[in-house]
């Protein structure tokens, strides 16, 4: 490519930096994905980037993949040639069209998510002893798992935001949208249990539900060491950590209820596609006790052959 072309790269990770404040880790990726564009363009004699079009997008994705590159990473790489012309269009004004625009990666296998089962989760909850941190990382996981909160909601807790006569706790969630969800009655008894230690324990002015030895509000990572901890001390053999908790609330309601939508909505779900991986989860569950009950699916022991 030409001089020019290499240097608006510069450009465009200098605008990253400084003005977009991104990390330097990221800017790493930027460059790394963008280099595997200027190297393509090389090979096809593309010397300027208003000669690239989306058909060329295209192979280069169609080659990225061929060579092994997971649809995950090839989404990664898109989005940042996206960005990228994006910046030659808006800013520099050196293009008349960002070409990746209607350029998309192969789609990537949806990850089932790792839940723990109902005898794990209990185990899990069942935490020794009685004092004041205690209760409180008891509310917090009971909480996680009673209403299937995010942690970000959970974080952002207010004491009112709970109601105890009706059994509900009121979170701001994703796009701040607000929903309503029920509290269960152990997780009523763990947050009144803490709410008469807090008292003592948080600042004057501070109306967070859960604080911290300094008697502010708890943050994300400290939620997640909390929970960490419990899982090592109840000798749990997975890394478990505070989404592990909704994506077990929601399989587990999902399995005794098979209200989808229902789900959706306690989940705060916009779209019901999100929702519906916990009906592979199980669907999964339901195969295992075939597997193992069926008279025409069970494999025959040994004293049978």
């Amino acid at each position: 490519m030409s001089p020019d072309a290499l240097d608006s790269i510069a450009r465009f990770r200098r605008h990253l930096a400084t003005e977009r404040r991104y990390s330097p880790h990221t800017d790493s990726n930027y460059a790394r994905e963008l280099a595997a564009l200027v190297r393509f363009c090389d090979a096809r004699g593309i010397a300027e980037w208003r000669e690239l079009d989306s058909q060329h997008l295209r192979v280069f994705a169609a080659q990225s993949h061929a060579s092994g590159l997971a649809p995950r990473s090839i989404q990664r790489r898109l989005s940042a040639v996206r960005s990228f012309l994006r910046f030659l269009l808006v800013r520099e004004k050196r293009i008349e069209s960002n070409a990746g625009a209607d350029v998309r990666a192969p789609k990537a296998a949806r990850r089932l998510p790792q839940v723990l089962d109902p005898e794990q989760m209990a185990r899990l909850l069942e935490l020794p002893g009685e004092g004041p941190f205690v209760a409180r990382d008891r509310a917090m996981m009971e909480l996680l798992y009673s209403s299937g909160l995010r942690l970000a909601e959970l974080v952002q807790l207010d004491v009112g935001d709970v109601h105890v006569t009706d059994r509900t706790v009121r979170v701001l969630g994703k796009g701040g949208k607000e929903r309503v969800i029920p509290v269960g009655r152990h997780a009523l008894a763990a947050l009144e249990s803490w709410c008469g230690r807090r008292t003592g324990m948080a600042g004057a002015d501070t109306a967070a539900l859960f604080v911290g030895r300094g008697g502010r509000r708890l943050g994300r990572r400290a939620v997640q060491a909390r929970v960490a901890y419990w899982a090592r001390r109840q000798g749990l053999p997975m890394h478990v950590h505070p989404h592990l908790f909704r994506h077990s609330f929601a399989s587990h309601l999902l399995e005794s209820s098979g209200d989808l939508r229902g789900v959706q909505e306690l989940l705060g779900h916009a779209d019901i596609s999100t929702t519906q991986v916990y009906t592979h989860l199980d669907f999964q569950h339901l195969a295992r006790i075939y597997d193992a009950t069926h008279p025409r699916a069970r494999r025959k022991s040994r004293k049978e052959s």
